[in-house]
């Protein structure tokens, strides 16, 4: 009997190692499809088979695909999020063509295209902000002027926050679009970007599996003008009418956006007017939003979702777990080479730590972007109560510290700079 693989269309930094990790749980043989199967890690490090081919070559990737089915049987395939997200409608593309399951690749496509996603929620009665098209400098200025300083400016595709910025006065929104429009921003198509009403209020991401709301996390922000999550809650301290709001809304997002298989993500705010739309993704969370549903839930959302892809029922754990869990994200406040970090292991000791996850090692260059590819690394806590949670998590941050250095502008050497610790929030 032929072994039974699942292909990755991609990688991911974040959760891709906990994809193959689940996968073998399942006793599902993990082969990852990618243009660059160096630059993750984890598929080395754990000897996970890669195949390198051109993700944006649906027929390449069906010939591959079909040349492993003399090999394998191919048990389910599903993509990651990249900075467009279409290795996710490839993945859907290539579930139809070998009748495997997967989500609507159309569906996956409008929802990915921020326009498209606005026109479907507004027809469908979502509250989301006020926005413009725009596709260069003059229309970007009359759409900040129609909407009113601050707005958000943004590209019409991508994911993880890149190229978002909160434009506050007319000489930021001026260079955020030189920075979108002058070559600065990696555009695969041509440039297309929304400008958008600042919704101001409480930040939720809600998880969806299918038509099933799993919970609501809350999220925490640096400093403006980008969006650089620094510490979320699991799950949200929400009212009850609060938590039906919020879940009305996302389910008639999926009616509009006619989601309806595998995971989901809502981002929003809950301004004056009550739960406004920021984004809707048709995939899970990045990490550790997983991390946290199941530290606090006991609900394994990628194993979940690897079942659906290979047609297996998933179902919620009968009895769920009912902890409180706490990340923050470890963000530097410089640019320039990362010396050394320390404390980690006496943080990952700390009764009640889930997870310390470092992301960038020593002798690295750190170059922050404003996006999800500033945080070095994560501390997870968990437990019963929230002052427990926070107070465990507070003690582990505080064992962390590190060191930045800039190098001199002649290359002979390094300027040490003071340490750039990450407080606890």
């Amino acid at each position: 009997m032929a072994r039974r693989a699942l292909i990755l269309v991609e990688g991911h930094s974040g959760m891709g190692l906990l994809y193959v990790q689940a996968a073998q749980r399942l006793g599902l043989h993990p082969i990852t499809l990618s243009a660059d199967p160096a630059q993750y890690d984890y598929l080395s490090a754990e000897c996970v088979q890669a195949i390198r081919v051109d993700t944006d070559d649906l027929d390449s990737l069906i010939r591959e695909c079909s040349r492993l089915c003399a090999t394998y049987d191919i048990a389910g395939i599903t993509g990651f999020s990249r900075s467009d997200e279409s290795a996710c409608v490839t993945a859907g593309n290539l579930c139809r063509h070998f009748d495997v399951p997967g989500p609507n690749p159309s569906s996956i496509e409008r929802c990915c295209d921020k326009i498209a996603q606005r026109q479907l929620l507004a027809e469908a009665g979502v509250p989301i902000p006020a926005y413009r098209v725009a596709v260069n400098a003059t229309q970007i200025q009359s759409a900040a002027v129609e909407i009113g300083l601050p707005v958000i400016l943004k590209p019409a595709v991508g994911s993880g926050s890149s190229g978002v910025r909160l434009c506050r006065n007319v000489d930021e929104l001026a260079e955020h679009a030189s920075f979108l429009l002058n070559g600065k921003h990696p555009w695969r198509s041509s440039p297309r970007m929304l400008v958008e009403e600042f919704a101001q209020g409480p930040y939720y991401s809600v998880e969806i599996m299918g038509s099933e709301i799993i919970g609501i996390s809350a999220g925490d922000f640096c400093f403006p003008p980008h969006f650089v999550f620094r510490g979320y809650t699991y799950p949200a301290r929400l009212t009850d009418e609060e938590r039906q709001r919020i879940a009305d809304v996302c389910l008639t997002c999926l009616r509009g956006l006619r989601l309806d298989w595998g995971p989901m993500n809502v981002e929003l705010r809950w301004t004056k007017q009550g739960p406004v739309v920021i984004e809707v993704n048709p995939r899970l969370a990045g990490t550790p939003i997983p991390q946290l549903v199941q530290a606090a839930d006991g609900v394994d959302l990628i194993t979940a979702h690897i079942k659906l892809v290979i047609g297996e029922k998933w179902d919620l754990p009968k009895k769920k777990l009912s902890n409180i869990a706490r990340a923050q994200l470890l963000v530097p406040d410089r640019d320039g080479i990362l010396a050394w970090i320390e404390g980690t292991a006496k943080a990952a000791a700390e009764p009640g730590i889930v997870e310390v996850k470092l992301f960038t090692e020593p002798k690295t260059r750190i170059v922050r972007r404003g996006d999800y590819r500033d945080c070095l690394g994560h501390v997870i806590a968990s437990s019963q109560g929230f002052a427990q949670t926070e107070a465990t998590l507070q003690r582990a941050v505080g064992f962390i510290d590190w060191s930045i250095t800039s190098s001199s502008a002649e290359g002979s050497g390094s300027l040490a700079l003071s340490a750039s610790r990450h407080h606890a929030m």
